[in-house]
């Protein structure tokens, strides 16, 4: 390690003498750092409004002391011939435990911010377990690798024997990872959160009351609760009905008889929209003339509810007043008939006062012939005179 004049110095004393004034180096270096670090990390930390600064600067800064601190110890196994049975540990153990150091300080960290950003709106709280899980496991897994490769430890068979491992691991809780996965994928897309009404690719349609890591739990307008997997939402479609917005459009179809005045009945449709509270001022209520039907006109009432959940308070508000302003206003609403035409001659008599015909005898009545005298028979035989 070349350091110029500093080395050259440095090599003029003693082993020992020059090992104890690196390490006193680091010592006074680090408590310089702390002492103008933590002033500035104060003024800058305040500036931003979020305390998440605070939290990820302040509990880093004090695992940078000690690594500066240890810093001196590792620079003397670099200047120094030192034998190996003493440099060897010396350099590894004191690496060692700048990792620790750092490990502990980040999982520190970690549990710190999740706990900051549970009650955010940045951030899904029932998602704060599963990223702090996953920070956790990888922080855990990157310091004891390095540990393991600091210390000459082969990790060829180890990594070996996780690769087989997470293959068992995988095929035994595939429906675990996949909901787990699922959960993440739902969460990155933003699909839903807690408290949004939703319509599933089923036909169930309700709030999402919880999202947990294995599935999402829906309460229904019957007021039940449907558990739905992770992983089958994320691979269906879904209606996210509180999104962007909250206000949702209804349609209410109505049909009248041919030759009722539009213009009038426009003008009753919007009045019973503004008479409805659950209707919303803006945007304004229309009417819109569909189609000529095959018995009646066709219309539709277009308005909008702050709501989801109030679509079928507001359509049945909607229908009973119409139908009570129709029937009071005197304007038909056509459904279908059908005439039964009976024939007389198919049925029994009786049944409509009448007498009974006497019914034709369904098979011809047998004759026989009148017998011959004696006289007209002939004597050969006894057969006919033909």
């Amino acid at each position: 390690m070349q350091l110029g004049g500093i080395e050259a110095a440095l090599g003029s004393l003693p082993v020992w003498q020059g090992f104890s004034l690196l390490v006193v180096t680091g010592l006074v270096l680090a408590l310089a750092v702390r002492a103008v670090g933590d002033r500035y990390l104060k003024s800058l930390t305040s500036r931003i409004d979020s305390d998440i600064d605070d939290i990820v600067l302040g509990g880093v800064h004090r695992a940078l002391y000690v690594s500066l601190a240890l810093a001196g110890a590792y620079a003397g196994t670099q200047v120094y011939d030192i034998a190996p049975g003493i440099s060897v540990p010396l350099e590894s153990g004191t690496l060692s435990v700048v990792i620790v150091v750092w490990m502990a300080t980040l999982l520190r960290v970690g549990r710190k911010v999740s706990t900051a950003v549970t009650d955010t709106e940045y951030i899904d709280r029932q998602m704060v377990p599963i990223l702090q899980n996953v920070w956790s496991a990888v922080v855990a897994a990157v310091a004891v690798f390095l540990l393991l490769v600091l210390w000459d430890v082969d990790v060829t068979p180890l990594l070996a024997s996780a690769g087989i491992a997470g293959i068992i691991v995988g095929l035994a809780a595939r429906d675990t990872l996949a909901n787990f996965f699922g959960s993440l994928s739902l969460y990155l897309d933003g699909t839903y959160k807690v408290g949004d009404y939703v319509v599933l690719e089923t036909g169930e349609r309700g709030r999402v009351e919880d999202i947990s890591v294995r599935s999402t739990v829906i309460r229904t307008r019957d007021d039940i609760l449907v558990t739905v997997p992770n992983a089958k939402l994320s691979n269906a479609a879904i209606v996210n009905e509180s999104t962007p917005k909250t206000k949702r459009r209804i349609r209410v179809p109505i049909g009248v008889a041919y030759g009722t005045d539009i213009d009038a009945l426009e003008e009753l449709l919007l009045e019973i929209a503004d008479a409805e509270g659950l209707v919303l001022e803006r945007p304004k209520p229309r009417v819109r003339f569909r189609e000529f039907g095959g018995s009646a006109l066709n219309f539709e009432l277009l308005c909008w509810v702050n709501n989801p959940a109030q679509r079928a308070r507001a359509t049945h508000g909607l229908n009973s007043a119409i139908y009570k302003r129709f029937r009071a206003d005197g304007i038909e609403i056509p459904f279908p008939q059908r005439d039964v035409s009976v024939s007389v001659t198919d049925v029994p008599g009786e049944l409509f006062g009448q007498p009974d015909e006497p019914s034709a005898e369904p098979f011809p009545t047998e004759t026989t012939e009148p017998s011959h005298p004696a006289s007209e028979r002939r004597s050969d035989g006894g057969h006919e005179d033909r």
